[in-house]
Parts: structure tokens; C-alpha cells; sequence
């Protein structure tokens, strides 16, 4: 009598083998559907890059038409400034830095304070200019971490 296992035996797959199967297919998987998160992602900031390009454009071609460029109408353009060069860190790094949203809500909000001073309740003034202050704390503190980041992985190397 042989000590090998049986053909029966030899068929069925241990637990551990069963979960590896289960583990490794969804591998699979996901990797077979990780090019559709990196399609849509770059489609999506292509066709944002290029409406942005469009709106600039709208806004420059409105700042001629009126003859007059007003502080909101720079603060737009910087705004717009800001998202295309988003979306080109996002292009040659592949992933958009946190702090370039914060800054672009920053500017946003300098905007509007700027467009609605003079008809703005002071306590809504002191709203805005403190959420300026909370993301301007938070742009600060996430460029540190970056530097922090990066100066491991140079300690690293």
C-alpha cells in the first residue's frame, strides 16, 4: 500500500488554497478594471482643462468687450490659472497635490470678498476672511508634510 493520497484527495483544494484562489482572482480583477479608474480620470480633467480653457477665454474676450478689467475679473483668471496647472501636476505626476484645491478655494473666496464688500454683512466678512485663514493653516500644514515626505524618502535612498 502507497502513502500517496488518493486521486480524490489530490482534487480537493485545502482552505488555504481556496483563499489564495479567492485573493488572487480578485487581483485579477481589479487590475483588469484599474485602466477604467485611469480612463475616466483623464478624460474627466482633459474635458474640465479644456472648459476652463474655454471659460478664460470667455472671460478675457468679456474683459475686452467692456474695456474695463476689475480686480474679480483678475481673480477669475487666477482661478482659472490655478485649475489648469491642477490638472497639468496632475498630468506629470499622476496625482493632484491637496494643497492646489486649497489654494484655488482660497482665491475663490478673496473673489467673492472682493466682488460682494461693500453690500456684505460684517459678520459674513468675518466668516469668509476666517475660512481664508483655516485653509490658508491647512495649505501650510500639508506643504509641510509634503517636505516632510519628500525628506524620507531622500533619507531613504
Amino acid at each position: 500500500m502507497s502513502n500517496e493520497p488518493s486521486d480524490s484527495e489530490k482534487q480537493k483544494p485545502s482552505p488555504v488554497d481556496r483563499v489564495l484562489d479567492v485573493i488572487l482572482e480578485r487581483n485579477r480583477l481589479n487590475r483588469r478594471l484599474h485602466w477604467t479608474t485611469i480612463v475616466s480620470e483623464k478624460t474627466l480633467l482633459a474635458i474640465i482643462g479644456m472648459l476652463t480653457v474655454v471659460a478664460s477665454a470667455d472671460a478675457i474676450f468679456s474683459i475686452i468687450i467692456a474695456r474695463e478689467v476689475t480686480l474679480p475679473d483678475l481673480f477669475l483668471l487666477f482661478i482659472y490659472v490655478e485649475i489648469i496647472g491642477m490638472i497639468g501636476a496632475f498630468y506629470s505626476t499622476n496625482r493632484i497635490p491637496v494643497t492646489l484645491p486649497i489654494i484655488i478655494a482660497i482665491t475663490a473666496l478673496c473673489r467673492l470678498i472682493v466682488m460682494q464688500s461693500k453690500e456684505m454683512d460684517a459678520l459674513t466678512l468675518l466668516a469668509e476672511a476666517g475660512a481664508i485663514f483655516v485653509l490658508s493653516g491647512a495649505a501650510y500644514l500639508m506643504s509641510l508634510k509634503d517636505k516632510m515626505s519628500l525628506e524620507k524618502l531622500e533619507n531613504r535612498e
